[in-house]
């Protein structure tokens, strides 16, 4: 009887050795994933450089970068990336200040005014809105709201950077509304609790409080959803226009970066200029997107202090 309970109660010794292998084992396998993340980043970017360095070597980069011509079959070619450049940001910019307003709008909505029943239904299908191809987004802004565009403000066309913006502020939504929901969700609930006590409203509360506790998270879900914008192909391909030229107006028809890149790569000569050239435009919409990214995860890193 002693010896089947002292069976029973002592430590089981053996098993401690295999814990710690398996614990050893998984914890090198996530820094070997983490790892391999930055090793393929790099390796993105030196293939970019690599590629793009002939281009670089013969015009210069201020040459690139502030030309204000962009006609690579002509004679002589021109390889200014400024109206892209600038076509770029415009669309972007657009894009931002229409999601910012609306993307948080919702998510105050969701985090703080929308019964339970009512946010189990309207989360995932704002979420449904990042399955949707962005050539679909495309058909329905060349065949909606461009004729919209163009009646309404009595344009020759509706293929406009205004369009573009739209667009991929229904496409930035998702990001900026599941972020910031995130974000207004985990302001603890003393913050509100002690505002109510103080004679506060409940949208007092929400304006004054709430919102501002969670504004490093709306940041980091605004440049999320930018980083989004930034990188979309498809979509202002088809409603933009297409122009290469330096926008003076968001009414204008204008060409992206990435429009650029996914209309002529196909075309163009390898080991051309101007095959060197659009690489060079990938190695600087690469770091335009890398630089967005940085921003957020700044502001998260903020974020998280604050709290």
């Amino acid at each position: 009887m002693k010896s089947l309970l002292n069976l029973q109660s002592g430590p089981r010794l053996p098993a401690a050795p295999r814990w710690r292998l398996g614990e050893f084992l998984v914890e090198r396998c996530i820094a070997a994933s983490g790892m391999l993340s930055i090793l393929v980043v790099l390796a993105i970017l030196t293939f970019l450089i690599k590629e793009a360095w002939p281009a670089l070597a013969k015009e210069g980069l201020p040459r690139l970068l502030g030309g204000r011509e962009w006609r690579p079959i002509s004679a002589p070619a021109q390889f200014g990336m400024l109206p892209l450049i600038l076509g770029s940001l415009l669309v972007t910019a657009g894009a931002a200040l229409l999601a910012l307003p609306l993307g948080v709008a919702c998510a105050v909505y969701l985090a703080e005014v929308a019964r339970p029943t009512a946010r189990e239904i309207l989360k995932p299908m704002v979420e449904l809105l990042a399955a949707i191809p962005s050539v679909v987004i495309g058909f329905i802004g060349l065949l909606v709201l461009a004729p919209l565009v163009r009646a309404a403000f009595h344009l020759p066309t509706g293929l406009t950077a205004l369009t573009g913006s739209v667009m991929l502020a229904l496409m930035a939504l998702p990001t900026v509304v599941s972020l910031a929901e995130d974000a207004v969700t985990a302001v603890p609930q003393e913050y509100r609790a002690g505002s109510l006590a103080l004679g506060a409203t409940k949208w007092q509360t929400i304006c004054r409080v709430t919102v501002p506790a969670a504004r490093s998270g709306i940041i980091a879900a605004l440049m999320l959803g930018i980083g989004r914008a930034v990188g979309e192909t498809m979509t202002v391909m088809m409603v933009t226009g297409n122009a290469a030229v330096i926008p003076h107006s968001i009414l204008q028809p204008v060409r992206t970066m990435t429009a650029t890149i996914a209309a002529e790569m196909g075309e163009t000569v390898h080991y051309s200029p101007h095959y060197h050239a659009l690489f060079m435009l990938g190695a600087v919409l690469f770091l335009l997107t890398f630089i967005v990214n940085i921003i957020a995860d700044a502001a998260l890193r903020r974020g998280r202090l604050q709290q």
